[in-house]
């Protein structure tokens, strides 16, 4: 076992690479480990590390190393509890080159899009260390003169956090920011593609003075065990889970025994709407943010783009020309604006559902073939004559493909993006003020981009209806699930008669 000299001579600080899984006891070496799984880089196929693959014995150990410490933490004042995350927050902005080295190497995508996710993470703790500040409480007017009523809100306890490979560092931070700045504890899952990158978190936690139990680190390529001993454990209070719509129903099922709290936030199908009046210049530098970002590995991602007849062929002419200039390769590579995909099942699935709108009268325009970059590299693709019978109109394609769909009123657009079970979030540009509120209360979304392609920050809520999940992250609204309220009714507190002097 050994971390790839590649990738330490890169680093800064080659110590933020650890081949050992975080515990509630410490760090466990993989070493150390009885087995252990390999952390391959999938532009290169290099072998990147190897962690241990935790069975679930050592997860109950960690859920009850969380509890203990929770309760502890959770006396801290938030503005202990504030600092400590601050102060990680800062470490996060010192490491910012490493922390996007580390992501692109097991991840892939570009280190120009690391170092954004980076400083989007980073974003959630230094909100969170001072929304934690602001869970205030309420006291109701009585019902009766001799009681005193209050609401007080707490956290639920200990977090069990589950996280996709697609955004390794943004997706912990944001679960991991609201649920310990409000006095909660979590056991994390990193997925086993990409777990390095919340292992580095977990050394720089400990610089910064984050109390052991507090943040563990769960390296086991067991998903499903995973998943079972944290909806049955009785001291996990809630789970919070990035990821597919099946595994989120299955979780769920799971958790229904003993009534566990869930936040979820599962698949996409985003639709992306270009009116006749949209500035189309801007409407395709949208799509290329939207569609293509991470080779189009987002849960936002425009998976289904619906142009008005009247600016169909010149959206797609002048999306043609953008996506010729895009640079495909390592996102090691300077320049480079795409990078692999994820697994070969991952570039399976894109060539599926591309071959599929083709066997159904769709037309490749751009695209529509493997990159000699490697086995997992797809370059940009765009099939024009999308229908509503394809499978890129149902499922969500994740992958560097564009289906385009023709439409022709406002009405029939609507209609037509919210036709999926799924409602995460959708796009739509115009320059008419009346329609950009008819549709942005039209669509059946957790989410609205109104003539942008970038809708995340940690200042608003981000969640889904439908399908797409329950709960929201980031904004005011993302401690809300990860505290209880108790109301508490003071009786007896009747006011003394007035006696004479």
């Amino acid at each position: 076992m050994a971390i790839d000299a590649e990738l330490l001579d890169r680093l800064r600080e080659p110590a933020l690479v650890r081949e050992a899984a975080k515990t509630g006891a410490g760090w466990l070496n993989a070493a150390a480990a009885e087995r252990r799984f390999e952390v391959k880089n999938p532009a290169t196929g290099a072998v990147l590390a190897t962690l241990p693959d935790l069975d679930m014995a050592e997860v109950r150990r960690a859920i009850e190393a969380a509890a203990a410490a929770q309760q502890a933490w959770a006396r801290r004042t938030a503005k202990v509890r504030a600092a400590i995350l601050k102060h990680w927050h800062q470490l996060w902005l010192d490491n910012l080159e490493d922390l996007a080295t580390i992501l692109t190497a097991e991840q892939g995508k570009p280190l120009a899009e690391a170092r954004a996710e980076i400083l989007y993470g980073a974003g959630y703790l230094e909100w969170f260390a001072e929304e934690g500040k602001r869970i205030y409480g309420d006291i109701i007017p009585a019902h009766a003169e001799d009681v005193r009523l209050m609401v007080v809100k707490q956290p639920v306890g200990v977090v069990a956090a589950i996280t996709p490979w697609n955004f390794p560092n943004a997706m912990i931070a944001r679960k991991l920011a609201p649920a310990l700045a409000v006095g909660c504890a979590v056991v994390a899952r990193p997925a086993r593609e990409t777990p390095l990158s919340m292992l580095a978190l977990a050394v720089l936690a400990e610089r910064a003075g984050l109390p052991d139990g507090l943040f563990s680190v769960m390296t086991t390529t067991d998903s499903r065990g995973f998943g079972e001993e944290v909806t049955s454990h009785p001291k996990v209070a809630k789970i919070t889970f990035t990821g597919s719509t099946e595994v989120g129903r299955a979780l769920m099922r799971q958790g229904a025994a003993q009534l566990k709290r869930f936040g979820l936030e599962l698949g996409g199908n985003a639709p992306f709407i270009v009116f006749d009046d949209a500035d189309i210049d801007a409407a395709v530098e949208g799509a290329i943010a939207a569609k293509y970002r991470n080779a189009g590995q987002t849960c936002v991602c425009a998976n289904r783009i619906y142009v008005q007849a009247g600016v169909h062929d010149a959206f797609v002419d002048k999306l043609v020309a953008a996506i010729a200039r895009l640079k495909v390769g390592d996102g090691m590579q300077e320049g480079v604006q795409i990078g692999p995909l994820i697994n070969a099942g991952a570039v399976d699935k894109v060539v599926e559902h591309m071959e599929d709108a083709v066997a159904q009268g769709g037309r490749v325009v751009a695209g529509g073939t493997r990159n000699p970059a490697g086995p997992l590299f797809f370059d940009p693709t765009i099939v024009v004559g999308a229908t509503s019978r394809m499978r890129v109109a149902r499922e969500e394609t994740f992958g560097p493909l564009a289906p385009i769909f023709r439409f022709q009123t406002v009405a029939e657009a609507i209609a037509l993006a919210n036709d999926t079970e799924f409602g995460l979030a959708g796009y739509f540009y115009s320059r008419n003020m009346a329609r950009i509120f008819e549709v942005a209360e039209a669509l059946q979304v957790g989410i609205v981009g109104v003539n942008t392609g970038l809708i995340s920050t940690e200042v608003a809520p981000f969640g889904g209806v439908k399908q797409s999940g329950m709960g929201r992250e980031g904004s005011r609204y993302g401690a809300d699930d990860y505290l209880d309220l108790k109301y508490i009714c003071l009786g007896g507190q009747s006011v003394a008669e007035e006696r004479p002097a």
